[in-house]
């Protein structure tokens, strides 16, 4: 229970972020929806107008129950105060509102079950003006009638509710906000207006917030040890969703399914199994949601965040070195080694200032085998001291740094940007498998990664050998920025799986080994017959970017057939072309005969050579 213990205390200091309006952390008892309509009523219980709200206004904080806020089949619970049509309006089904499946037999009972849970409310000690402005309104039920007046809500010519827009014209707002889906799926919020009231929206008076929690919390009569905190309380019987997003219904703790195996077969009930309080998981995982919307990293269903228990910014271990180094005090994305490690060493400092060497950092991975529904598994959890962190992170972005040329953050655009860093785990999901691969390999692949970042575990081999194999395979690619990011992320996969050899970021001209020498020479062969492609404006693959993969399977043959190809452009270049022509030389002279000759397979460390020399030979060429 580490994890939700964590959560818990985090939250527990960080109350103060629920007065963020951009990103508020949720109270308990509370709930995120989409509102689609905007009521304003009066304190006495007044219609006074209505409106739709714009999609990027409509994510509201709403009042809910343990029920309501994971409600789901064919009669799902109604919510406190705000709410869809078939619950708020007496009206609903004589404007041809259809109920859900379940409460077919008894259309009315939806609206009747909210009339008597916001009727326990305002009768309680815990009740509010504006809760009690909103039932005085509902039981008029006519909420229907009144958006169908004010224009809002939109009838066919026999009174009853359009189910579709089908007329040729503009649909009207409301349908553009529901999607084109039905008038009966519209959400309602309440603004409740009152002279000298300076806080009229319902979903944002603290108040009223207050009345709810207190309300709610009168109602739990059952207590047990919790088992996050050790002390007897109010309990919970079921546990929040909503955790990566809010349409997401997975859940991660779910003990009432007692059809299935959810516990059966273990423990006779749920309770045995694990009890938590109703006010831990609560606030657990409302700052989890927190955490994920406002720092985590998501690719399909795996979600990924790391937090400080005082919710201090925590650089995110999945993201690149331009992620971690790029701060609004220091925007220059670093172009040398020298300037990548002075920035990362000043980062890191600074953030060890910022976070204290013994705070505690958490990293959780959140994944589940269905999009939106099921059960969520925690595939990674790490606690670790604030320092260790830094250092492991340090330690990941210095090993994997390389020449990236792409742009950072997944963004493909006209203008490539290139640093030096480490590549993110995504890219470098995708250099191994490919733009296009499952969502549920990325993610897979992801979550292997990311213990070589915390726990500075091995790169594994085969998504190393895969990177490799698809930088080597140059004609496969469509795109030559695709090619480029695949290259770089493959030579900074095999250059941090080998620390030992000490690469270097930049050539490195006395380095003899077989491998390294051969990508020299298929550098040299690339950018000779590119320049004197160049110089007649042919744009057409070069015989070295064709052959690089048969050359990274028999070195020495192939070579002698890229010997023979670039004859020609050498003497189309002329003395232009000597200082290639020296330079292939000098490489061949570093060679051991018997390496030279022999047509082993290349290792990944060719594509350092070939990178290194071709960034060398461009660098050459700007000076001149």
């Amino acid at each position: 229970m580490s994890w939700l213990t964590a959560l818990y205390e985090t939250y527990e200091r960080n109350q103060s972020l629920m007065m963020n309006r951009d990103n508020p952390l949720l109270p308990i008892c509370h709930t995120t929806q989409q509102a689609h309509i905007e009521v304003v009523i009066s304190h006495d219980g007044e219609f006074l107008r209505a409106a739709v709200v714009p999609k990027d206004h409509s994510v509201t904080v709403i009042p809910c129950t343990e029920r309501s806020e994971s409600r789901s089949g064919k009669k799902p619970v109604n919510h406190p105060l705000c709410d869809e049509l078939q619950y708020l309006a007496g009206d609903f089904v004589q404007f041809g509102g259809v109920v859900t499946s379940g409460f077919a037999k008894n259309p009315r009972e939806p609206y009747e079950m909210y009339l008597n849970d916001l009727t326990a409310w305002v009768n309680s000690p815990y009740s509010h003006p504006k809760a009690a402005a909103v039932l005085k309104y509902v039981q008029k039920g006519t909420l229907v009638q009144d958006l169908v007046n004010y224009g809002i809500l939109h009838v066919n010519s026999d009174g009853e509710l359009l189910d579709r827009w089908t007329d040729p014209s503009e649909p009207p707002e409301i349908f553009r906000v529901l999607n084109n889906q039905h008038q009966s799926d519209a959400f309602v919020r309440w603004v409740v207006e009152k002279p000298g009231t300076l806080e009229t929206a319902v979903w944002r008076d603290r108040d009223l917030i207050q009345a709810w929690i207190d309300y709610y919390f009168s109602l739990k009569s059952e207590r047990d040890i919790c088992y996050a905190t050790g002390k007897e309380a109010a309990v919970a019987i079921f546990h929040p969703a909503k955790i990566r997003n809010d349409g997401d219904k997975a859940k991660l703790i779910s003990g009432n399914d007692t059809s299935g195996f959810t516990f059966r077969g273990r423990f006779e009930t749920d309770a045995q199994a694990a009890r938590v309080s109703f006010e831990v998981t609560q606030k657990a995982h409302n700052m989890l949601r927190w955490l994920v919307r406002t720092q985590g990293f998501q690719s399909g269903n795996l979600a990924i965040v790391a937090w400080a228990i005082g919710a201090q910014r925590v650089p995110n271990p999945v993201y690149d070195s331009i992620s971690l180094l790029s701060t609004p005090d220091e925007p220059d994305i670093p172009y040398t080694a020298e300037e990548f490690a002075v920035k990362l060493r000043r980062r890191i400092l600074g953030l060890q200032e910022e976070l204290g060497e013994f705070t505690n950092i958490n990293i959780i991975g959140l994944n589940s085998a269905k999009p939106g529904r099921g059960r969520i598994a925690i595939s990674f959890y790490r606690e670790l001291w604030g320092s260790e962190f830094l250092r492991r992170l340090e330690s990941w972005h210095t090993n994997l740094a390389w020449h990236q040329g792409y742009s950072p953050h997944g963004f493909y655009g006209t203008t490539i940007r290139e640093f030096i860093g480490a590549p993110s785990l995504f890219d470098i999901a995708e250099a191994a498998y490919g733009l296009k691969l499952d969502q549920k390999l990325k993610a897979r692949t992801i979550e292997r990664l990311l213990p070589c970042v915390i726990d500075g575990q091995a790169l594994p081999t085969d998504v190393i050998n895969a990177a490799v194999r698809r930088a080597s395979n140059r004609v496969a690619f469509s795109e030559e920025w695709a090619w480029k990011k695949t290259l770089s992320i493959a030579c900074a996969l095999y250059k941090g799986a080998n620390i030992r050899e000490g690469y270097t970021v930049a050539l490195d001209p006395n380095r003899r080994t077989r491998d390294y020498l051969y990508g020299r020479l298929l550098a040299y062969a690339d950018s000779i017959e590119r320049w004197a492609l160049s110089e007649r404006n042919e744009q057409r693959p070069t015989n070295a970017a064709r052959l690089m993969q048969r050359f990274a399977e028999r070195p020495y043959s192939t070579w002698r057939t890229l010997e023979l190809s670039i004859r020609p452009y050498i003497d189309r270049l002329g003395a232009k072309g000597a200082s290639r022509v020296d330079g292939i030389s000098r490489v061949m002279d570093l060679f051991d005969p018997d390496d030279y000759m022999s047509d082993r397979p290349l290792s990944g460390e060719f594509l350092l050579g070939y990178h290194c020399q071709l960034r060398a030979l461009f660098s050459t060429e700007n000076q001149d």
